[in-house]
């Protein structure tokens, strides 16, 4: 994804599980304050896991609900193209991924990883195309299982998609919450050249759950084919009370 000039474009990503709007332990709902916190990051493209599409029990009792999906009240004016990929549905709605992107997202499609029917898990895979005319950069949400066995499977699935969804030479983001707290992805991902941005800089993933005090380093930005990647540092405030999770922020060459 090059300007037509041939310069590298510079990308800023944010990936963030936002646990349906609500603290951790569902004790406030802070979808509101989520938003704010977004925007003052200023990411380009947004990865988030656990969005609701909707929830007909919360949008009856509860003040400050939207009128709209969370998605498109987190992206509101500022990030005009957006897609969501339905995952968990249940008798008062639904949740799953979502994207949202400055740039025109040209085509999605959202890819049924769940093992059984008890863990609903989902890869939302986005084409995004960026101002110039230059080349399409490939943007895959990811929510894998609390099973190390699903996971193995689910990463399977996810070099597959890599290997015949991204063709060779165009550039590609992978990021959300991988629930690898035994940190065994990375020997997978290895396999179809995905590269960890804060494992390369740091030489692990960053700690991001429970946001409060991280322990365990669940969330990742796994990067293909770009120019060059770095991660943000982020301030641990606001976000440790907005989720159960941290986000990550990293600036991607593309």
């Amino acid at each position: 994804m090059r300007e037509q000039s041939g310069i590298p474009r510079t990308v800023k990503v944010l990936t963030v599980n936002v646990h349906k709007g609500f603290t951790i332990f569902n004790r406030r709902f802070i979808l509101h304050e989520l938003r704010e916190a977004i925007r003052s990051t200023a990411p380009d493209v947004i990865f988030l896991q656990e969005v609701l599409g909707e929830h007909h029990r919360h949008a009856a009792r509860l003040h400050g609900w939207p009128t709209t999906s969370h998605y498109e009240f987190l992206a509101d004016t500022i990030w005009s193209d957006f897609a969501y990929g339905r995952n968990a549905v249940y008798p008062a709605g639904h949740h799953g991924n979502a994207v949202l992107s400055k740039y025109p997202i040209s085509t999605y499609e959202n890819h049924d990883v769940s093992v059984n029917r008890h863990e609903a898990r989902g890869m939302l895979h986005c084409i995004i195309e960026t101002p110039g005319g230059g080349m399409r950069l490939h943007a895959v949400c990811v929510h894998l299982g609390l099973r190390e066995s699903h996971r193995r499977q689910q990463l399977r699935r996810l070099c597959e998609l890599v290997h015949t969804a991204v063709p060779d030479g165009e550039p590609a983001v992978v990021a959300g919450d991988f629930n690898d707290w035994r940190l065994k992805a990375g020997r997978h991902l290895d396999d179809c050249g995905l590269v960890d941005v804060f494992a390369a800089a740091h030489g692990r993933p960053v700690r991001t759950f429970p946001a409060q005090c991280p322990l365990l380093q669940l969330d990742r930005i796994y990067v293909r084919n770009v120019a060059r990647h770095r991660p943000v540092p982020m301030a641990r405030r606001p976000w440790n009370s907005l989720s159960d999770h941290l986000p990550l922020v990293a600036e991607i060459d593309v």
